[in-house]
């Protein structure tokens, strides 16, 4: 007599097929759906319409400026969450707090909030420009609405791992002679690198879909300032709906080979943290 196996989990099959559903419903159909009218176009239309100037200049800009932004916001991000985890400060919850500020405001109200500091005529952006810098309505404009925006990803990924983070091994570390730099890059970075590469991964996608706060600041000037978000809307708004989709499909399946590459290579690194641990 054999006996059916009984899964860990009761339910399972429900909890999956509402899984499946609920994604179909909420994700793959909506971009079936932006797939098959970019498909009006043909290949050749597509083709056609993403190699335009314009087009190649706003997808240049923008992922420049995300990648930018992601690299800075894992400097900033590793630095913040390290002063949440092991530094003392009467305000430090107040600080915590303020971190998940750009996740509660408006992205057009972050906007505004940017470009009322950085522009020419604001105070920030005076002592700027005396220096021969201007970052409102230029790239640097783009990178810093994003860093703003992409912050908190980083942070988030990062502070949970390091308070987990066994501190004995870096007490090894120091007893073996190394220093607490060499502990913080031998020891704590490798450890540390999944969650950095989570958050590095949020960060770079958020900052690739972000409109709202960067439209404000950007100047949006065509092959200089112009990124694709604001492209696809102005398409929307000349009622070129193929041309608008076909740049969105552009944009998602870029955007979801580098979430992929980023993925794949933090499996890559866990599996080597595994091996070594």
């Amino acid at each position: 007599m054999t006996f059916k196996q009984k899964r860990v989990l009761p339910g399972f099959g429900l909890a999956l097929g509402t899984t499946v559903t609920a994604l179909s419903l909420l994700v793959l159909l909506p971009l079936a759906a932006l797939v098959a009218r970019s498909g009006e176009l043909g290949l050749a239309g597509m083709v056609r319409v993403l190699a335009q100037p314009r087009v190649l200049a706003a997808f240049r800009v923008t992922f420049l400026t995300a990648l930018c932004a992601a690299l800075i916001n894992v400097v900033l991000g590793v630095t913040v969450a390290w002063f949440l985890v092991r530094g003392r400060c009467p305000f430090k919850r107040l600080i915590d707090a303020v971190v998940d500020l750009p996740f509660a405001l408006p992205t057009a109200v972050s906007g505004i909030a940017l470009t009322a500091l950085l522009a020419p005529d604001a105070a920030i952006g005076r002592a700027l420009g005396r220096l021969g810098l201007q970052v409102a309505f230029t790239p640097a404009g783009i990178t810093a609405a994003m860093v703003f925006i992409g912050l908190p990803f980083v942070v988030r990924s990062v502070q949970p791992a390091l308070a987990d983070l066994n501190r004995e091994l870096e007490e090894a570390a120091a007893s073996l002679g190394a220093s607490r730099w060499q502990s913080l890059l031998r020891v704590v970075l490798p450890l540390l690198a999944p969650a950095i590469l989570s958050g590095f991964t949020l960060a770079f996608a958020r900052a690739l879909g972000e409109y709202g706060s960067v439209v404000f600041i950007a100047g949006n000037m065509p092959m200089k300032s112009e990124i694709v978000s604001l492209l696809i809307i102005t398409k929307l708004e000349q009622f070129d709906y193929a041309g608008a989709t076909a740049i969105a499909v552009a944009l998602l399946a870029l955007s979801l080979l580098c979430i992929l590459t980023i993925n794949a290579l933090q499996a890559t690194v866990g599996r080597a943290e595994r091996r070594v641990s």
